[in-house]
């Protein structure tokens, strides 16, 4: 997992978006399965790419026709599987019509974490190589990002996960993290490392810790 956390417009959007090449580095190089992103075709590279806007967009139709916009052939199970992970199945499987639900226009008849929930789902049907996750658990509760970031290391083991949140606990336990400020990157560490030795992450992390009445200790 590797973690990407800043302000508003440093920059964090944009180095993820290096990966599917929706932008492309004018210096240096963006590697991915060891190779350039250059050298891959982009339909090639983007398959093996789930990711998830910070705008969670659904469009009208079923949850399984949501569902199936990353791959068309998903299966129910398949489906059904990443559901689970996104912490969606159980309201899912409590409405009447089940996969068969109805989302209205733009998912008005959702709550703003059941999109969320349901826009994670969609990116990890197929159990993709590359998840981004583009500060999309904004709209979630503590208690059920925490189950979600839980369950996406135990189903998908072998998927790099890159997510950019402004929560420090929601990077915490990330392999690495990348602090961006005004387009640079700052710092890059462990959570403890950064605690200790990056001004702008510690900032971040004491300012959070502290309107949550909680210890700073790292």
């Amino acid at each position: 997992m590797l973690g990407i956390i800043g302000g508003t417009g440093c920059g964090k959007s944009t180095l993820a978006n290096l990966i599917p090449c929706f932008y492309r580095a004018t210096e240096g190089a963006v590697n991915v399965f060891g190779v350039n992103v250059n050298d891959i075709d982009n339909e090639q590279l983007r398959r093996r790419i789930g990711i998830v806007p910070q705008k969670a967009t659904l469009f009208t139709g079923t949850i399984r026709e949501n569902m199936r916009w990353r791959k068309s052939d998903a299966t129910d199970d398949e489906i059904i599987s990443a559901l689970k992970t996104a912490q969606a199945w159980d309201f899912v499987s409590n409405s009447p019509d089940g996969l068969d639900t109805v989302i209205s226009q733009g998912g008005k008849n959702l709550s703003g974490g059941q999109k969320q929930r349901i826009s994670i789902a969609r990116a990890l049907v197929g159990s993709p190589d590359i998840v981004i996750l583009d500060d999309s658990t904004s709209a979630l509760d503590y208690k059920t990002d925490l189950a979600f970031r839980r369950a996406l290391s135990e189903d998908l083991p072998d998927t790099t996960v890159v997510m950019i949140s402004q929560r420090t606990t929601s990077l915490k336990n990330a392999d690495k993290i990348i602090v961006m400020d005004e387009g640079e990157a700052v710092g890059i560490g462990t959570h403890e490392e950064l605690v200790r030795n990056c001004d702008v992450y510690n900032e971040i992390y004491r300012s959070q810790m502290n309107e949550k009445g909680g210890s700073t200790d790292a």
